[in-house]
């Protein structure tokens, strides 16, 4: 990471949620071609898409999914209202987490924790059996959460990642507070709309849609367009649209690339069906799982399938 003055004109810009020591920035630290980039440090997932509209970034790093709390809401919600983005690629970071202080402090004197809402519920468990009475003060990072702790904040402690001994002159209270030692959380790469790149054969393809109504088999008739083409999918979560009550926008992540044939057959029933879509990106997978959809659901199936409809309009006799 290098700071954002006396820099060549060449130079891209990344945003991530700050301050130095996030697990947004260890997920940076990923990309390639993020490496001798300016990093630029945010206090939120609003401000750093607003960082991309804006061109003031070539790209934010954001988190949008942990195994142990699920999507992040806040992520998909501000993909769903800001247009002109794009997943570019997804990078996994381990998370565990440890309680710190300020030197002179013990487990017993501590009444009032600051930590990020997402941190906060991976470690229940923990809190719950060490720290039964505490109070709760939301933050906007992990590695702030420890940060107010030397700027006046009322808070006696706070969950952080590990790496926060190397950043502050903190107590350590305690270590692996997480509730699940295997967590992981998922964080994409978005920047703005450019064209779609070539598949890998192990992608993953993300967009968001609406119900045209709110009716029995509505949801149903919306993944009928996938699992009748053989994809599948990796996930899919239902958002508040806002304008009324039980009105809902599905997140979908779906295997597969938009350039293989049963993706974009399925993604245009989709449009057919949905009154709003968003497509959101299709980028290489992170686990490097290969998707194997079976001869029927192959991109040749596919054109095979095309050329003998136009044979047929055509009036050409079957081939032998």
């Amino acid at each position: 990471m290098v700071n954002d003055t006396n820099l060549p004109e060449a130079s891209r810009t990344y945003s991530y949620l700050g301050p130095s020591g996030t697990f947004t920035e260890a997920a940076l630290a990923q990309v390639p071609e993020a490496q001798g980039q300016v990093w630029r440090s945010v206090n939120n997932v609003g401000e750093a898409l607003q960082d991309v509209v804006t061109g003031r970034s070539t790209a934010a790093m954001i988190a949008i999914e942990n195994s142990v709390e699920g999507g992040v809401s806040v992520t998909q919600d501000a993909l769903a209202t800001t247009p002109g983005l794009q997943i570019m690629g997804e990078y996994l970071v381990n998370v565990n987490f440890v309680l710190v202080a300020r030197r002179g402090t013990t487990l017993d004197r501590v009444k009032i924790i600051n930590a990020h809402p997402v941190a906060y519920g991976q470690c229940q468990r923990w809190i719950n059996t060490h720290l039964p009475d505490h109070e709760h003060i939301p933050a906007s990072s992990n590695v702030a959460a420890a940060a107010t702790l030397f700027n006046g904040s009322i808070a006696d402690a706070a969950i952080a990642p590990p790496a926060i001994v190397q950043h502050y002159d903190v107590e350590l209270l305690a270590q692996n507070i997480g509730d699940n030692d295997r967590a992981v959380t998922r964080f994409i790469l978005v920047g703005q709309r450019m064209p779609a790149s070539e598949p890998t054969g192990s992608d993953k393809t993300s967009l968001i849609a609406e119900l045209p109504e709110d009716e029995a088999g509505s949801l149903n008739s919306l993944l009928d367009n996938f699992s009748t083409r053989g994809v599948n999918l990796g996930l899919i979560q239902s958002r508040p649209i806002g304008d009324a009550l039980g009105r809902y926008r599905f997140v979908l992540d779906i295997d597969g690339h938009i350039r293989d044939e049963r993706v974009a057959d399925a993604l245009l029933g989709i449009k057919r069906f949905s009154p709003h879509v968003i497509f959101l990106g299709s980028y290489p997978r992170a686990d490097g799982i290969v998707s194997s959809p079976g001869p029927r659901y192959s991109n040749e199936a596919f054109t095979d399938a095309r050329d003998w409809l136009r044979d047929v309009i055509a009036g050409k006799p079957p081939a032998d």
